[in-house]
């Protein structure tokens, strides 16, 4: 899955396209859980830019409701990225407990993008996954969103692979480029997002290390 008060450009390719648009306060962005009462937030975020419809079956408040739910379930972490408390934004985590590991996913709303939120969340999550409970973290994303790949560098993935063929896409045969980043590796560095408290939390009760 980095602000200023003046108009930025967001972001160009499939995961980030759009015009001008002005900053929010530096402020205004932190992570809390993703609580039931997100659907709606959730629902304009699928339906803010076509690339979202990837992401996963919201078309309206019913199926919002139902991933919410998805995203609230056992063994899975849901970390919203919100704007005076609004969600705007999600990192979430797939944990496999028995190994202390974690599949990462990510998305931002279509207004809030080419900021370096994307980036900022990421990091902050999985920085702070790899210092508490977790050993490993993976991540993948199609060749042609090249703007996800910025992300997960930026967040201290490695490339480790690429799966030929991975996703059917218009018709068309889509590799996917695999991610990875370990606990011993380097923190991404980046400023963290301000978090809830009740992200203090591990993820699991038996996930955390001898």
């Amino acid at each position: 899955m980095p602000p200023v008060k003046s108009p930025v450009r967001r972001d160009t390719g499939p995961a980030y396209g759009g015009e001008m648009t002005p900053e929010p306060a530096p402020t205004a962005y932190r992570l809390r859980p993703v609580l039931e009462d997100d659907a709606a937030a959730v629902l304009a975020a699928f339906r803010s830019a076509p690339d979202m419809a990837r992401q996963g079956e919201v078309a309206d408040l019913g199926s919002a409701r139902r991933y919410v739910a998805w995203l609230r379930a056992d063994r899975r972490l849901a970390y919203a990225v919100t704007c005076d408390d609004a969600m705007v934004g999600l990192v979430g985590v797939t944990v496999d407990v028995a190994n202390r590991s974690g599949w990462v996913f990510y998305w931002m709303h279509a207004d809030h993008r080419g900021r370096g939120l994307t980036t900022r969340a990421v990091a902050t999550v999985c920085d702070r996954l790899l210092a508490g409970a977790l050993d490993r973290l993976e991540l993948g994303h199609r060749v042609d969103n090249p703007a996800s790949g910025g992300v997960a560098v930026a967040a201290g993935f490695v490339v480790e692979g690429r799966e030929r063929g991975k996703f059917l896409v218009d018709g068309e045969r889509v590799d996917v480029l695999t991610y990875g980043r370990l606990v011993g590796d380097p923190a991404s560095g980046l400023p963290p997002l301000e978090v809830d408290a009740a992200l203090d939390r591990a993820p699991a009760s038996d996930t955390r290390r001898p």
